[in-house]
């Protein structure tokens, strides 16, 4: 089975106070409340219209794209938010991939370099999270094998719909912790992920 480097096994946890302070301009609107809806076949239809757009938009800055988080492990219920990883050569240089985007309605909202350089845009409707990495970035390695596990191991896939929903009820009024409330369980199942691998 793979082995993954140190810096894929071992997840980055900012504390809230450095998380903070990468928003960049307004807050969106959609982090104010939590909706955790049952999922939707026409998710994936989104993604490939969106990354369809960022192609046009972006070429060959494009080092690689994937859907990404809830909204991509289908039977599994999720805020109704596109989370997309857009592998770039390098985020720091931010003028030569942000304008563009904010011509077709993109808005900067995170800029986080302590973060493996991570940038995060909004869609228009803010129905899009368009995460942009450095293409030797960590994350984006742990968000394809918890999105790949998820769709193969339906007992985790349960227990994570599960605690979203419960989270999504507990932080109602401080939406803000959800985000933060739910790295326990998804640590628990990153480490049967890498156990398997090690196997």
């Amino acid at each position: 089975m793979a082995q993954y480097p140190q810096e894929v096994v071992h997840r980055f946890h900012a504390p809230p106070e450095q998380a903070d302070g990468g928003l960049v301009g307004e807050a969106p609107k959609s982090w104010q409340s939590i909706s955790i809806q049952d999922y939707d076949p026409a998710w994936t239809a989104r993604y490939a219209a969106t990354n369809a757009l960022l192609n046009e938009v972006l070429g060959e800055l494009i080092l690689h794209s994937e859907h990404v988080g809830s909204t991509s492990v289908p039977g599994l219920a999720a805020k109704p938010i596109i989370d997309i990883d857009l592998l770039l050569e390098d985020t720091a240089d931010e003028s030569r991939y942000v304008p563009a985007l904010e011509g077709v309605g993109y808005r900067l909202v995170l800029r986080q370099p302590w973060w493996h350089g991570h940038r995060m845009l909004v869609g228009p409707a803010e129905d899009i999270n368009l995460h942009v990495w450095p293409q030797d970035a960590p994350e984006p390695i742990r968000h394809r094998l918890f999105r790949d596990w998820l769709r193969s191991h339906p007992e985790d896939r349960e227990l994570y719909a599960a605690t979203k929903r419960r989270l999504a009820r507990e932080t109602a009024h401080r939406a803000d912790d959800y985000s933060l409330a739910k790295n326990d369980v998804i640590d628990r199942i990153l480490a049967r992920i890498f156990a398997a691998a090690s196997v």
